[in-house]
């Protein structure tokens, strides 16, 4: 790696910091834990750490859930800023013996896509908040919430291979890396919560992503997490 070669000092406090203060207080399987890194490299387009991180991820995540992490990620970092990942994470599978493409496990059409993700949205977050959003919705700016029910939801959190915790998670710390996304961190959080995921499991990936996201990132997304 050419940071430890031409900066090792940066080198040696980031990776003492990482490997030994960061781990000593998660409790989080490492499965989770390649998860919420994966997510938090996409949502910064690190391309040389994410390649590293999708090569040794492969001892605890299968492919597809591999791939689901970055599929999940389009919806909120957007196909733009993390499209040259796509050819990154199926270089590594191929270089590692995996045969592409991998086979689909999409278990939605374009006639039910909207529903389904509806039906997980009222899952996650309760009834009686999405039809509100959905109410209360200015007049001709209706799409917006379609639009997350059938591509967000729909498309991409009834797909299988990852569960409804995982999924969560991985909202959490793609909203948590992005920044300046309190409401919608604050909504997931909720979710979270609602799936599963109690407050020491997203203190734990909070903890996580600290060296990849800074200390006012963390801190913000630490103060939404003590709302509850």
């Amino acid at each position: 790696m050419k940071l430890k070669k031409n900066d090792p000092d940066f080198f040696e406090i980031f990776n003492n910091f990482n490997n030994n203060e960061i781990l000593e207080y998660v409790s989080i399987s490492k499965r989770t834990r390649f998860i919420v890194t994966l997510a938090t490299l996409i949502t910064n387009t690190s391309k040389e750490k994410y390649s590293i991180a999708v090569r040794d991820a492969l001892e605890v995540l299968g492919p597809i859930e591999i791939k689901e992490v970055l599929y999940q990620s389009v919806a909120y970092v957007g196909l733009g800023k993390i499209f040259e990942l796509f050819e990154i994470t199926n270089n590594v599978l191929t270089e590692n013996g995996i045969d592409l493409p991998l086979k689909s496990i999409s278990t939605v059409n374009s006639e039910n896509r909207h529903e389904k993700g509806l039906e997980i949205q009222k899952r996650y977050f309760g009834s009686e908040m999405i039809e509100s959003m959905i109410e209360n919705a200015p007049e001709g700016q209706e799409r917006f919430n379609d639009f997350l029910a059938g591509f967000c939801f729909g498309d991409f959190y009834t797909r299988d291979a990852l569960s409804d915790q995982d999924r969560e998670l991985i909202t959490f710390s793609i909203l948590a890396t992005l920044g300046g996304c309190e409401n919608q961190l604050r909504g997931h959080v909720l979710g979270n919560l609602n799936v599963g995921n109690d407050k020491d499991i997203l203190i734990d990936a909070l903890t996580i992503l600290l060296p990849y996201i800074g200390f006012p990132r963390t801190l913000n997304a630490l103060a939404i997490i003590n709302e509850y």
